[in-house]
């Protein structure tokens, strides 16, 4: 799975603008823009919320690779099932089962 960093330099490149665009668009300094890149520093609430807002994402996307539409979220919500589904109870399968089949009688 890619890094905040990774996702934060594809999205830039994806936009077509540089770190220091993005810089003052969000109100930070270009060096910071690449410590985030390389991972050395996490940004604080207020400059992520501010950087996805600028790249058209969502915190949730840089941090976490969350997706942002729908049909990612279909192949993520598959990605984290699989990647758990051997830790989970019977009682959690059936749970997902029918969250899937709209069985709101339980």
């Amino acid at each position: 799975m890619a890094t905040m960093g990774e996702r934060l330099k594809e999205l830039i490149d994806k936009k077509g603008i540089s770190q220091k665009e993005l810089a003052e668009k969000v109100g930070c300094t270009d060096a910071a823009i690449s410590h985030y890149i390389k991972g050395d520093r996490v940004p604080r609430a207020s400059v992520l919320t501010k950087i996805a807002i600028a790249l058209d994402t969502t915190s949730d996307y840089l941090m976490e690779g969350v997706p942002t539409d729908v049909t990612d979220e279909l192949g993520f919500a598959k990605k984290l099932i699989a990647r758990n589904v051997s830790q989970m109870s019977k009682a959690e399968k059936r749970e997902i089962i029918n969250i899937l089949m709209g069985d709101d009688d339980e």
